[in-house]
């Protein structure tokens, strides 16, 4: 462990950051003790709280981790250069494969991990909305770069609102243990569910 202690901060912010990420999203919040944690990163304990605070700061720099390296690709997926139709089944087709990549942490951090912590703590609950919040905006670019009019019946705010809710109930369904085969079919129900909301020159465009 006193090796630890001269491992440049890089190591810090990647390594020991994505074995956090991994702990907490194997454990919960609650279940990973700061013990364990320093284990896992290969870190002291004094060097955790000089770098992150607490246990809450390392929670909360693992959730940016994660958003920055598994949830930003998976938003990428959007822009992926097909139309809407294409490429909101590439959204879902990269939320599945996150969801499931890893028998031993099933589902997502944030929807998980960090919802299921949010429900004590005040900052969680802030951080939840914020992340919830900047998945719905991304959806809601995509919508509204593909024609989607905010003066339509269903706005596209509202539209990715859901786009976003049934991407977060696959993620609880595979933590749930739901088979891999069920969540296809639900995620490949998910893009005709949308555009069933969408302005008809919007479909139109999908269709042609």
């Amino acid at each position: 462990m006193a090796e630890a202690r001269g491992r440049p901060k890089g190591f810090e912010d990647g390594e020991a950051l994505d074995a956090a990420v991994m702990f907490f999203w194997t454990h919960g919040y609650e279940g990973a003790s700061v013990d364990a944690l320093c284990r896992e990163m290969n870190m002291p304990r004094a060097t955790l709280y000089a770098r992150f605070g607490d246990k809450e700061g390392l929670f909360r720099a693992a959730v940016a981790r994660y958003a920055e390296t598994r949830v930003a690709p998976v938003l990428s997926a959007l822009w992926a250069g097909g139309g809407l139709r294409a490429d909101l089944e590439a959204f879902y087709a990269a939320v599945l494969a996150l969801c499931t990549a890893n028998e031993a942490a099933p589902g997502c951090l944030i929807s998980c991990a960090l919802a299921d912590a949010a429900g004590a703590n005040p900052a969680f609950r802030e951080e939840l909305a914020e992340r919830f919040a900047a998945m719905e905006e991304r959806i809601t670019a995509r919508l509204v770069a593909a024609g989607w009019d905010a003066r339509a019946a269903t706005p596209p705010e509202v539209a990715a609102g859901l786009a976003a809710t049934l991407a977060r109930g696959l993620t609880l369904a595979a933590r749930a243990g739901t088979a891999e085969a069920e969540l296809r079919k639900t995620a490949a129900a998910a893009t005709p569910a949308i555009l069933r909301l969408a302005p008809e020159h919007v479909v139109a465009v999908c269709e042609a």
